[in-house]
């Protein structure tokens, strides 16, 4: 009885395009057409409009031509879900007290369908500070925020992004020195660099990890020399208390990070 009322809600053509978007899920390199054939034991040609629509709809990707691999469509997805909700909320508390030590504004960065997206937003608790409104679309190549979002996923989960972001942005170069970089922010654990949108200015970016230790998040400090206000921290003291605060953040996500100060 039970296996007649599952096969009178039988979807043929949901459960075909289900069964390659859990198969890809579990392979880095991407299959071709014949592959995932072969794999699910069905003919090729039953995934040719499958795969295609699949492509459009921006959940797979090709690869080299011929293969067939996962774009961060579903993870975009899923930043809408309660979990991002919930760490929204979480680092209300961190981020507000992080901006009342630094005398500094900060914003809360998630990867979203190939851009950085600003979701939460603290302001400078003093007159001056540089803020950037929730909703903001950011680009991954030249801001500290997206460095480190880059910076802290897998190789194959980078050029993923990296192609999803060039998809919908400006066709950009990259150079063997900018992966460099980035290997160089994981190992140091934070971006710091020349604003290059806005002068005199400097982003201080950190990672908020989850439990597998990649980045889920990032947290950023625009950082302006505050001339005036002799009791406010400088840079270094600054990327302390930013580090300390992605620190804490990411054990709340589930990270056992320790943390910095």
């Amino acid at each position: 009885m039970a296996q007649e009322e599952e096969d009178r809600y039988r979807a043929p053509a949901l459960d075909k395009g289900l069964d390659i978007l859990e198969l890809l899920a579990g392979v880095d390199s991407g299959l071709t057409q014949a592959e995932i054939a072969k794999r699910l034991e069905r003919s090729p040609n039953e995934f040719y409009r499958m795969l295609d629509r699949l492509v459009r709809r921006g959940y797979v990707t090709r690869l080299d031509g011929d293969r067939y691999s996962l774009t961060l469509k579903l993870f975009g997805l899923a930043q809408l879900h309660a979990p991002v909700r919930r760490l929204v909320s979480y680092a209300t508390s961190i981020m507000r007290e992080l901006a009342e030590m630094s005398y500094q504004a900060n914003q809360l960065v998630v990867f979203d369908r190939g851009n950085a997206v600003v979701i939460a937003q603290q302001e400078a608790p003093r007159y001056w500070g540089i803020s950037i409104r929730v909703g903001s679309h950011i680009s991954l190549f030249d801001t500290g925020s997206g460095h480190v979002l880059l910076a802290f996923r897998p190789p194959e989960e980078r050029q993923m992004m990296i192609a999803e972001h060039r998809r919908s942005n400006e066709k950009i170069e990259l150079s063997p020195d900018f992966f460099q970089r980035l290997d160089q922010i994981r190992d140091r654990g934070y971006e710091m660099m020349a604003s290059l949108q806005t002068a005199g200015v400097y982003n201080l970016s950190a990672p908020v990890l989850g439990p597998d230790g990649h980045g889920i998040a990032a947290i950023t400090i625009p950082y302006v020399t505050l001339v005036n206000m002799s009791a406010a921290p400088d840079i270094t003291k600054t990327i302390e208390l930013l580090r300390d605060a992605a620190a804490r953040l990411s054990q709340l996500a589930g990270s056992d990070v320790k943390p910095a100060a």
